[in-house]
């Protein structure tokens, strides 16, 4: 393999979607880095673009085409730019995008990651490749440059997804469920501990069923277990599945003082009619079961789930029980999604589904019930001290971090006045709190 000039030969990476395609963006940015080729945040400046995409819903798929097609006019001054798509997109449209647009260079879909290098040397060698493996192939390791803030990142412990909610697209780009092996993941997180990670994220389609494809039984408790011993501060876990969360699970949370006190368990609705019709194993009363013991079990827990409103077969009176649950529940943490009909999936094809508009204004009246809960439980910091890891500046100098109870770009943050630098844990005293995000002052 001829080693690229990096002063020839520049790339922009462009991440989009969520956390576990970061950490595909992340592993292509080592693949790259090794080969020799430098990176810049101007995609003007670039030889070749990358943009690693998501095509989970329409929205996400309408960034991406947007995100080509910004590159694509870049060559009004860089005639010579190369535009490349990997990720969701990719592995889900290969034909489509080789036809109607013609702006890009060269397609990787989600099997093939580990082919970045070669498809970028048969760019800019002048070919037009598209590569698009299994997407159940077993893992492979891969180093990563973590791309994350300061102190922070994320460790993924499984791939794919075999759950198969009638609305969902993922194990349709992403392939069966595999997990990683235990010695695999707990590499990599020593190797983020000695490099200063203070808050570790723990993804996968599902965390919840680790372990169960090849150790044919549920293994992410002892595995926390075993991250606990290592030099974190905080392990937060994204995202959990009802019906999986077991009692030695639930015990771990609760004994393990680095595992913060928040778990993300989306649960999308509360009426059995239509978890059913979504394929879910959980039920109305499942749920409603597992918070309260959860809550009961978990001293401070917050809660964090995501909410989908007018799927096919919801009437009023479906709706109206989500609405009544939020009200009882009281959810600290929620993200609600009108339903977006995905082609290839049961749920497009089912019958009874109300208007995009009605599915939107449902989703709205869930969010003005949301924001009462949340205001309230912002308010209830008021005189309190609290761990902060600092994120960054306002633009006027002051800090600014989030909580144990805020994961990155979802969850709300916490303004303080006093010094602190990025990736540092401080202690702050809150004083008020502003739309949502918490005033304070750096105590100490």
């Amino acid at each position: 393999m001829n080693t690229p000039s990096p002063a020839r030969e520049k790339l922009a990476l462009i991440s989009l979607g969520c956390p576990k395609n970061l950490v595909n963006s992340e592993e292509m940015a080592a693949l790259l880095q090794s080969a020799g080729y430098a990176f810049t945040d101007d995609p003007a400046d670039a030889d070749a673009v990358i943009i690693n995409t998501c095509a989970f819903i329409d929205s996400a798929k309408s960034e991406a085409i947007d995100r080509i097609l910004e590159a694509a006019a870049l060559r009004e001054d860089n005639p010579s730019l190369k535009i490349i798509v990997t990720g969701c997109l990719a592995q889900r449209y290969s034909e489509e995008i080789r036809h109607e647009l013609p702006e890009v260079d060269g397609i990787l879909g989600t099997g093939s990651y580990s082919q970045v290098v070669s498809v970028v040397e048969s760019v800019l060698g002048g070919d037009k490749p598209t590569l698009c493996g299994p997407i159940s192939a077993p893992l492979q390791d891969s180093p990563r440059v973590v791309s994350t803030g300061p102190n922070w990142a994320y460790l993924r412990i499984a791939e794919g997804c075999d759950n198969f909610c009638a609305f969902c697209v993922i194990p349709y780009l992403r392939g069966r469920y595999r997990s990683r092996t235990k010695e695999s993941i707990l590499e990599e997180a020593r190797l983020l501990s000695l490099s200063g990670v203070k808050e570790l994220i723990i993804v996968a389609q599902d965390i919840t069923r680790y372990g169960t494809d090849i150790y044919h039984k549920h293994m992410l408790a002892p595995l926390l277990r075993e991250l606990c011993k290592m030099d974190f501060q905080w392990i937060r876990l994204h995202y959990l599945y009802p019906e999986e969360i077991d009692d030695e699970l639930i015990d771990t949370v609760a004994q393990e003082p680095k595992i913060v006190k928040y778990l993300d368990i989306p649960i999308q609705h509360i009426n059995d009619p239509i978890l059913r019709r979504m394929n879910r194993k959980s039920t109305g009363e499942l749920i409603r079961s597992l918070f309260s013991r959860l809550r009961e079990r978990i001293p401070g827990l917050v809660l964090r789930t995501s909410l989908i409103t007018g799927l096919p077969g919801e009437g009023e009176a479906e709706f109206e029980e989500l609405c009544s649950f939020l009200r009882e529940a009281r959810i600290e943490r929620a993200g609600v999604f009108p339903y977006s009909p995905e082609e290839g999936t049961p749920a497009a094809k089912m019958p009874d589904r109300c208007t995009t508009e009605e599915a939107e204004r449902r989703a709205a009246l869930c969010m003005e019930i949301q924001a009462e809960i949340m205001d309230d439980f912002a308010r209830s910091f008021i005189g309190r001290e609290i761990d902060v890891l600092t994120m960054g500046f306002e633009d006027d100098g002051t800090p600014w971090g989030r909580s144990e109870y805020d994961s990155p770009e979802i969850d709300s943050r916490v303004i303080f006045s006093g010094r602190a630098e990025p990736g540092e844990m401080v202690k702050v005293h809150i004083n008020d709190v502003d739309d949502g995000e918490l005033i304070g002052e750096r105590v100490g």
